[in-house]
């Protein structure tokens, strides 16, 4: 991969690193990947997103104010209900990527206890 001129500017990388670690830092918290869960399969109002995570409405409120900010989920008015919706499929790709890297890994630590438990098993 040819080297561009931000390579070697350390002000420069961590002006275009920050988006990223940013976005990432809303991914990084349970709650809000539970609620992205939720949605997959459409919008949800507040009600039905707190019901259905168990969260708190402030503390609901608080994460889908970061998501709707990060434009990872849009607000839909419908009437006087406001319903949440992915505004950013590619979420899921990125979720897919990841759960299949650490299924990976764990089905390697399965792998390595099996041995370990046989190796002690046959002695």
């Amino acid at each position: 991969m040819a080297k561009t001129s931000t390579d070697n500017n350390p002000a420069k990388q961590q002006e275009f690193l920050a988006p990223i670690a940013d976005y990432f830092k809303i991914l990084s918290e349970t709650s809000r990947l539970q609620i992205l869960s939720c949605l997959k399969d459409g919008g949800m109002n507040a009600s039905e997103l707190s019901k259905a995570t168990g969260l708190g409405q402030a503390n609901l409120s608080k994460h889908l104010k970061m998501l709707t900010e990060a434009e990872i989920l849009s607000r839909q008015p419908q009437g006087v209900t406001i319903y949440y919706e992915i505004q950013d499929p590619m979420i899921f790709e990125l979720c897919e990527l990841v759960c299949g890297r650490l299924y990976s890994k764990m089905q390697q630590k399965t792998e390595a206890f099996k041995q370990l438990h046989l190796s002690f098993s046959n002695t």
